[in-house]
């Protein structure tokens, strides 16, 4: 082969043809070898395939030396090795003889040129965990995400506008295109534009025609990917830029998910041990009940404990030892240090907690059921005393407020004498009842002997009904008493208030006279009339002092009714039942009568005006009721968990777990779920060795090696971390190998809340090669895998 076509080898002044692809409506405009019969020596095919694969000769390679000669086996020949050169670098040519070439087939030509576009410009193209023409698309989706007017959704129509081509270029360009002067409205502009800046700026040939794209209701998608696949290569440098971002942000996405799950990890162990501090205090409460059904309930609350309370707790401490669990491993798997909680709240302390929760819950069911059983045996005869109680108490209920009353102060003789003959009957059911408080204090004297629980109300009840039988008898004969008293009172009153009324009756009648007689007006016509008058009215006033003496007699006789009543506390109820003439009626006629001279009565009489009283109200009560309107609280909203860019590529799949798990119990003849350090001893290692495994595997010189512990053992041994070397050699790329990071460059290169997180942690730079503003991103490094303080 010819040096002069192949441009990796010799002649960098030529400039590579750009393949066309089977359907593409594009032409070379500079082509040097056409896919045609003239030319067809084989030597266009390495020179296609020099151009488009990364995996080309390199510079100084020797290549078949071709033959000589114009004849058809001369280039049969020459393109055979061509061939054999191009399958020996890995494309696979399917159904493309040599033949076919020499003799200008040009879809045969075609589909080789394609494949071997797509083999070495499309298919090593890999973006995260895409690759080919999947990872191309979502390398050109996220480059031009943030630009106005571009979704990039394939390689066909999503191109039309030559938007995308702009802002492939201004992502990793800006200074070549200014992309705020470009309009959607101009698809042949921006276009051409993209061309001729790739083309002069990005050593990009034109391969496309920006009529033909516009022109076209749909372009050619092989054309189009053939073409954004230059842009790719041509940007690798910048790829690994993107790299170094993205191992950044997958080991600051370890980073944030580990310090939720160690916060999450303290709320839940402080919320677990609070509930498990308030919740002994409870069942350590062994006072009894006094009753049965108090008993029960307390059991029946017991079992709703069992039920509904701890089931969730139960489950919270399950999980926190899968989460504590969990984060240990992510954190030796990430190469950090081992998660230490705060004082009291490890996981053997909640174990320790849970434990003596378990014990009190024990001691607590126990005593619940001892207590039941003790209360049934007793229950029956507490019940017969509690009936015989309840009638006894039922039968005297407001007797002592009966027999207290003092009715007979305001009774009449006969009302007396009718209470006298009911309180007779009450006197014999009284008696009558004597049994029943003998029964009720043998079955009291009977539960104190079996060593009743409540003996002490039982005998206060007991106690109780003795000392009212008691003091029923008591009051009983009080009243009878009283009873036969105030009948005898009364008999005395009512003897002295027939007397009343017959003295009354007379005096009163002498005493109207003498009124109308002193009232009476008279018409008188002489001296003589009149000295007649006053002569009557002298022999009038003659007879005063004898009347006097009868109207203190008749008075004597109701005040002696008045100190009898007064005495003994009888109420009178101020009627006579002989007699409707008072004593205030006689008073007030002998003071008319006895009237000499007329008296002047005092005619003025004080008089008080009183205000009315009206209370005052004041605004402040109203404003006090609105000042303690209560207020809201507001709850935070946590943060939302960043979305991880990349699969954690160093967890274990289950082929790998089932392989442990048949390794380990291969070892574990026992089934313990654990091995002894002599039997793990048995893989041949040296003694040196032995010691470093033992320290990974029993740290706490346990002698056993758990399921778990053998395999962070494996995983160690043959996960592949991230270190913090690592991080510093990503950061050192995106910081252009400086010894500090700016603030600009961060948020450049990372997304946001990774951005803001770095610049959040990181130190200030220090050196003196660094601007005003530098962070310094190697202790930073240092601190996310515990070698310093973050």
């Amino acid at each position: 082969l010819s040096h002069s076509f192949h441009p990796l080898l010799t002649c960098s002044a030529l400039t590579p043809p750009t393949p066309l692809s089977v359907v593409s409506h594009l032409r070379w405009s500079t082509h040097i070898c056409s896919c045609n019969a003239v030319d067809t020596d084989g030597l266009s095919v390495v020179f296609v395939f020099s151009h488009f694969s990364n995996s080309a000769p390199t510079l100084g390679e020797r290549l078949p030396k071709p033959d000589k000669g114009k004849m058809r086996f001369h280039k049969i020949a020459n393109v055979n090795k061509a061939l054999d050169f191009i399958c020996s670098k890995g494309v696979k040519l399917v159904s493309i003889g040599a033949e076919e070439i020499v003799d200008g087939n040009v879809k045969m030509t075609l589909g080789m040129i394609w494949t071997i576009i797509l083999r070495f410009a499309i298919q090593d193209i890999s973006v995260e965990e895409t690759s080919a023409k999947e990872g191309l698309l979502l390398w050109c989706q996220r480059k031009t995400a943030p630009y106005r007017n571009v979704n990039v959704q394939n390689f066909h129509i999503s191109w039309k506008d030559g938007l995308a081509l702009c802002a492939l270029i201004h992502r990793h360009r800006p200074d070549l295109i200014d992309y705020s002067k470009l309009r959607k409205d101009d698809p042949i502009g921006n276009l051409n534009t993209a061309f001729e800046v790739a083309e002069k700026f990005l050593d990009i040939p034109k391969m496309l025609d920006a009529e033909d794209i516009v022109n076209t209701p749909k372009p050619d998608e092989k054309a189009i990917m053939t073409y954004v696949s230059c842009f790719y290569h041509a940007f690798a440098g910048a790829e690994q830029a993107e790299t170094a971002a993205n191992r950044i942000c997958k080991v600051l996405a370890v980073n944030q998910e580990n310090e939720k799950l160690m916060e999450e990890y303290e709320k839940l162990a402080s919320e677990l041990l609070e509930w498990i501090r308030r919740t002994i205090p409870w069942l350590e409460n062994r006072v009894s009940e006094q009753t049965m059904r108090a008993m029960q309930q307390k059991l029946e609350d017991f079992r709703d404990y069992r039920r509904v309370h701890k089931p969730p707790r139960v489950q919270e401490k399950c999980q926190l030892e899968i989460n504590f669990n969990t984060l240990q491993t992510k954190l030796r798997l990430s190469n950090r240090p081992a998660f230490m909680p705060s004082e009291g709240k490890m996981v053997s302390d909640i174990a320790n907690a849970w434990k003596g929760l378990e014990q009190v819950e024990k001691g607590y069911e126990e005593w619940l059921l001892t207590e039941i059983r003790r209360l049934e045996r007793v229950d029956h005869l507490a019940e017969k005393f509690k009936q015989k109680c309840s009638m006894h108490e039922a039968w005297t209920a407001g007797k002592e407020d009966l027999l207290s009353q003092k009715d007979y102060e305001t009774a009449s003789l006969m009302e007396i004498r009718a209470l006298m003959r009911k309180h007779e009957a009450f006197e014999s059911d009284l008696a009558a009842h004597q049994d029943r408080v003998e029964q009720i204090a043998a079955i009291a004297q009977e539960l104190n002997e079996l060593d009743y629980h409540d003996a002490a109300s039982v005998n206060a009840r007991c106690q109780g009904i003795c000392d009212q039988w008691d003091n029923l008898g008591t009051l009983t004969q009080k009243r009878r008493d009283a009873l036969e008293r105030v009948e005898k009172l009364w008999e005395t009153i009512d003897q002295l208030y027939l007397e009343f009324a017959k003295r009354a009756a007379p005096f009163n009648n002498w005493m109207d006279g003498a009124m109308e007689d002193l009232q009476d007006m008279f018409i008188v016509h002489s001296i003589e009339e009149i000295q007649s008058l006053i002569t009557a009215h002298d022999q009038f006033k003659a007879t005063l002092p004898e009347a006097d003496k009868e109207r203190v007699a008749t008075l004597g006789i109701h005040n002696e009714i008045l100190k009898i009543a007064q005495t003994y506390g009888i109420k009178l109820s101020g009627i006579n039942p002989y007699t409707t003439i008072t004593s205030q009626d006689i008073t007030t006629k002998w003071d008319t009568v006895d009237s000499r001279p007329m008296r002047d009565h005092q005619l003025s009489q004080e008089s008080l005006i009183f205000d009315n009283k009206h209370t005052n109200y004041s605004m402040e009560h109203i404003r006090v009721g609105w000042e303690q309107l209560l207020t809201t609280i507001a709850r935070t909203i946590n943060e939302v968990e960043n979305q991880i860019l990349t699969r954690d590529a160093k967890g274990i799949s289950q082929e790998q777990l089932n392989e442990f798990r048949a390794s380990f119990n291969h070892f574990d003849r026992n089934m313990n779920p654990t091995l002894t350090t002599s039997v793990f001893c048995r893989r041949g290692t040296g003694e040196v060795e032995f010691a470093r495994i033992m320290t990974l595997v029993d740290a706490n010189n346990t002698g056993v090696v758990t399921f778990q512990a053998f395999i962070d053992f494996m995983t160690r041994e043959t996960a592949e971390t991230d270190t913090a070397e690592q991080v510093m050699a990503s950061f050192r790329i995106l910081a252009s190998d400086k010894n500090y990071i700016t603030v600009d460059e961060l948020r450049r290169e990372l997304p946001p809340e990774q951005a803001e997180y770095c610049i959040s942690r990181m130190t200030r730079y220090i050196g003196a090669d660094g601007p005003s503003g530098a962070l310094d991103y190697i202790s930073f490094s240092s601190a996310l895998y515990g070698e310093s303080d973050l």
